[in-house]
């Protein structure tokens, strides 16, 4: 096995958020890890650090800047034609961690990290890490699909017509199980309803995905899956409810947004960090750190939709999330295309 940088510390294993705490990222870290020099951490973004799934790893490594723990700063709207000279620079400058998405450029960013094996890469990926390549990369997603399971049973209670549009960036992995596992929840309190699904072609279109959606609602949908931004919106315009993703934004839409499944990043980013320090950063998957049982996911609170929910809806919500805790039930993952039905 491959390690990075031999030091002592904490196994990555120490750095599960579990039991429920969630966001407080590297305030729980072990002090092993707080009481060494600020790990230099750099972010690659191909989006801007406002979009929801950036946003979630920035959010969880700024957290950690602010505890000390890292020194991060960042590059965003890298275009896949200009990542693997970022990863370059940032390597060369003496990073010791950097932090990214090659969804759109996994060939070339897997032969930058092969050049400089000294550096941790850990990157989001649609494909599993490859230690005899790259011992260095690590690779993870926002494998959420618990809590949108539990935002479709309550979709499924909300909608009146039984249509409900679902609008998603690309028809990757990462986007497909989310849907997936938002459409199973739904069957459970509406067994007759049908999709509409549409993919925009990009992850940061905000008026493409509004235009999307009205196009669904015209077409009778009530209930909109916002996987991007400015799905809200047009529901919120057309006074239709809406689901939200990876980020809570019913504070933006209070009127509009039910739910939302949340990713939480920290018990993600703490793990690697850990691991850097400690010198046992090796090629795995980090996946399973955004499940709900690691902390890694949640259903967001009701807030103003408390109490307008039917109860029954809760209550299976309640008991599909303490089964999905102790293991019990297991929401399926499937990364195959969603299509309207």
């Amino acid at each position: 096995m491959t390690m990075i940088g031999m030091k002592r510390g904490v196994s990555r294993r120490g750095l599960i958020l579990g039991g429920g705490v969630l966001g407080l990222g590297a305030a729980f870290l072990p002090r092993a890890v707080l009481a060494q020099e600020p790990l230099k951490v750099a972010g690659i973004y191909t989006v801007p650090v406002e979009q929801q799934w950036a946003g979630r790893i920035h959010q969880a490594a700024e957290a950690a800047k602010a505890a000390g723990v890292v020194d991060y700063s960042y590059t965003e709207n890298v275009a896949n034609t200009d990542y693997p000279r970022v990863m370059r620079e940032y390597a060369e400058s003496g990073v010791k961690l950097i932090v990214g998405e090659i969804f759109g450029v996994e060939a070339e960013a897997r032969e930058v990290a092969a050049e400089y094996p000294e550096v941790a890469f850990l990157m989001g990926s649609s494909f599993m890490p490859d230690a005899a390549a790259n011992p260095n990369l690590a690779v993870f997603d926002n494998y959420i699909q618990d809590a949108s399971y539990l935002s479709g049973i309550i979709a499924g209670a909300m909608t009146t017509s039984g249509n409900i549009g679902l609008v998603g960036g690309f028809p990757i992995p990462e986007v497909n199980r989310l849907m997936h596992a938002f459409m199973a929840g739904v069957r459970e309190t509406r067994p007759d309803a049908t999709f509409q699904v549409t993919f925009i072609g990009s992850w940061f279109d905000p008026p493409k995905a509004k235009e999307t959606a009205f196009a669904m609602i015209e077409a009778g949908a009530d209930m909109l899956y916002a996987e991007r931004f400015g799905v809200a919106d047009a529901a919120m315009e057309r006074g239709v409810l809406a689901i939200g993703n990876v980020i809570d934004t019913q504070a933006d839409y209070p009127e509009t947004v039910v739910a939302s499944a949340l990713w939480h990043f920290e018990p993600t980013f703490d793990a690697a960090v850990a691991a850097v320090t400690a010198g046992t950063f090796t090629a795995e998957n980090y996946g399973v750190y955004s499940y709900m049982q690691a902390g890694g996911c949640s259903l967001a609170p009701l807030g103003t939709f408390e109490g307008k929910v039917p109860a029954a809806a809760m209550e299976l919500v309640a008991a599909r999330q303490a089964a999905i805790m102790d293991g019990s039930f297991t929401v399926a993952i499937d990364d195959s295309e969603p299509t309207s039905s």
